[in-house]
């Protein structure tokens, strides 16, 4: 494969554009979105964030029973699992005092690692909290960037980390890049680079061995 990842980048962001993730108001929803978007689709996200609304401050949701915040989020699937995930991080987010700009001085190694000590809160998870909330230049690695990536001719190492640092050999320490380069691939993966792709509107098609399954 001659094409870096660089050039990949650019080639989703001069076709699609500007993609201004994520979508959220504030931080703070941004990381409670992160957990319920588990295992559902951000419509089903959305929903519960209809009914959580009212509660959508850290202090809020603290003072919720765990059965009153289950059913809150119902509609985002496996919600008593999703809602002990979420009072778990609000105990983490508490030891800052709920406090995003003192967490953001901690250096993302250090923070990456605190994170995933979280119950419920895999790589995945994190690095999306670490881009979009933190501003921690990090690749995020979801089953999307694993299509593409494959389908254009990588052979992408079988763990999440491997995958994570081999492309971030390539890319310069830009914040902003790893935010667009997330949200294009995820862009590109539903509009165009589907379980059955549609080959023909592909901007990466000149690149791309189409190495379909």
């Amino acid at each position: 494969m001659s094409q870096s990842y660089l050039q990949i980048y650019e080639k989703l962001y001069n076709h699609y554009g500007p993609q201004n993730w994520w979508p959220a108001e504030t931080s703070f929803e941004m990381m409670i979105g992160s957990i319920l978007v588990q295992n559902t689709n951000w419509r089903n996200v959305e929903k519960a964030f209809e009914r959580l609304r009212p509660h959508l401050e850290p202090e809020k949701i603290d003072k919720l029973s765990m059965e009153e915040l289950a059913q809150l989020i119902r509609s985002s699937g496996f919600y008593t699992v999703k809602a002990k995930r979420i009072k778990a991080f609000i105990s983490w987010f508490k030891q800052y005092d709920y406090d995003i700009a003192v967490i953001k001085t901690m250096t993302k190694e250090k923070l990456r690692q605190e994170l995933l000590q979280i119950h419920g809160i895999g790589r995945e998870t994190a690095d999306v909290m670490l881009v979009y909330a933190f501003d921690k230049p990090i690749f995020v690695v979801d089953a999307y960037a694993r299509r593409i990536f494959y389908r254009l001719g990588y052979d992408m190492p079988s763990s999440y980390d491997g995958v994570r640092e081999l492309v971030e050999m390539e890319l310069p320490s830009d914040v902003t890049l790893y935010n667009e380069y997330h949200a294009l691939l995820v862009q590109h993966a539903k509009r165009t680079c589907r379980v059955k792709p549609i080959c023909e509107a592909c901007p990466l098609l000149d690149i791309c061995e189409q190495r379909i399954e």
